[in-house]
């Protein structure tokens, strides 16, 4: 939009002009970054309940003024001489300002005075002052629209997960070898949430070095002593069996000396459904979770895979809260190639879901990543789905696709990921060496948050889409 301004001539005292703005939670974040004002109870993810909402910095709203100065009334060209402010009341994340400035004074050379006020809704007084200003020396139109974005990287919807999953009873958890720092503190951290329960399965006098070497406190933790790998996957195993254990994380060893244990014929994990892995991505700026399956344990799977692939990335969504999750089934392009096979597959996955074969979820592909995200991506290349440009699940061709995908989420988008393995009798965290505090803590919220939806015992979870508002 093309704004002009206005020159000192043509100002008249009794000139007005108002903006609305509406604080959130961003607002705060790049606040705090331009001024280095770190106080906690103006940061969303940090003001200790002592407030419903964080609290503006009466700065930031006072710094709205100029935005009417410099934009609108004078306009472009505007300096400042001097302002004053007396705050009246507190602004928290989700109100609604106005912010306006009137004409009161036109003073020599080209020196302006205008009164400033920022109210709430219904009127209500937050801040008034004066303002002093050089009138513009030259007649400009500016786009107000010529900013680049800003993209914060903040990790809400894990936030919500984690809080979900504090309300449940904690997940009774078998942790196969928590031999070193990463896989004994992030299980402790979970407990110390009240996420899980965790059972130490591995060699107990190495497990108390590594507890000593992070001051961790085992006292009132079971330890399982077994200081074999392999043995130790087993014991896992069998704690399930026993009832003892209604979920499986993953230490330090590698991901198939576990999931040998689980899906072998013969006293493994195995159900009827073909075990898969997703990927619950938190990506800044993206107003919802994002699911990539399976990118971790199907190489190249046929398209019976592929269903069970699908049906076990639906049904982590439905625990999540997405009420029905709109899956794109991914390819290189958007239509069916007999030369592309996973172009083929994609679109009988779309035609099985709507014969019921696959349930929950609204199911369509082809689609390329540009227009299974991004609505106008999808606009333009002609694309009516309910699904294109809204997909909460990607659904890849092959696990080298996947890999790659939530690699360059996570490193690139700077996206956190949590891991689970699904389609066996209990839930399997499946968590990297690479991960952070916050990722092995979300895939251990949605190991839980999965277990009690599959047990029916999950009152509903607050829909994404609801919980943003």
């Amino acid at each position: 939009m093309m704004r002009e301004n206005k020159l000192y001539d043509e100002l008249k005292v009794g000139d007005t002009a108002s903006i609305k703005r509406v604080c959130t939670a961003n607002d705060l974040y790049i606040f705090a970054h331009a001024s280095g004002n770190l106080n906690p109870v103006h940061l969303p993810a940090d003001d200790g309940d002592v407030h419903p909402e964080a609290i503006a910095p009466s700065m930031w709203v006072g710094a709205l003024v100029s935005s009417v100065l410099g934009n609108i009334l004078p306009g472009a060209g505007t300096l400042y001489k001097s302002q004053t402010f007396r705050f009246l009341d507190r602004v928290h994340v989700g109100d609604e300002l106005t912010v306006t400035v009137t004409v009161r004074e036109k003073a020599e050379d080209a020196r302006v005075v205008l009164d400033t006020s920022v109210t709430g809704r219904g009127g209500s007084r937050i801040a008034e002052g004066v303002a002093e200003v050089l009138a513009p020396a030259r007649k400009v139109r500016v786009d107000a629209d010529r900013l680049p974005d800003i993209l914060v990287e903040s990790h809400r919807h894990f936030d919500r997960l984690l809080m979900a999953a504090e309300s449940l009873e904690p997940l009774a958890t078998a942790v196969v070898v928590p031999e070193d720092k990463v896989s004994l503190g992030g299980a402790l951290l979970a407990a110390r949430r009240g996420i899980i329960r965790p059972i130490l399965v591995g060699s107990a006098k190495t497990i108390a070095a590594v507890a000593k070497d992070i001051a961790a406190d085992l006292k009132g933790i079971e330890i399982v002593d077994v200081a074999d790998h392999d043995a130790a996957a087993a014991a896992a195993v069998e704690l399930v069996h026993a009832g003892k254990a209604a979920a499986i994380m993953k230490g330090a060893l590698h991901t198939d000396e576990l999931l040998h244990h689980v899906v072998k014929r013969d006293g493994g994990l195995r159900t009827r459904r073909r075990l898969s892995h997703v990927f619950v991505m938190d990506v800044p700026g993206l107003d919802h979770l994002l699911i990539v399956s399976d990118a971790a344990i199907n190489i190249a799977p046929d398209l019976d895979a592929k269903v069970d692939i699908t049906q076990s990335a639906i049904d982590v969504a439905l625990a999540l809260g997405i009420e029905l999750p709109k899956v794109g089934i991914l390819s290189a392009v958007e239509t069916v190639n007999s030369k592309i096979p996973s172009t083929i597959d994609a679109a009988v996955l779309s035609k099985m879901a709507e014969r019921g074969q696959i349930k929950g979820g609204t199911v369509d592909g082809p689609l390329a990543m540009d227009n299974a995200i991004d609505v106008e991506a999808a606009r333009t290349k002609g694309i009516t789905s309910l699904v294109a440009g809204h997909a909460d699940i990607l659904i890849v061709p092959n696990l080298e696709a996947g890999n790659m995908l939530a690699k360059e989420l996570a490193f690139v988008a700077h996206a956190e990921g949590a891991g689970l393995a699904l389609g066996a009798a209990v839930p399997i965290i499946l968590t990297s060496r690479a991960d952070g505090e916050k990722a092995r803590l979300a895939s251990c919220a949605i190991a839980a948050l999965y277990r009690a939806w599959q047990s029916g015992s999950l009152t509903r979870l607050t829909p994404i889409a609801e919980a943003a508002e």
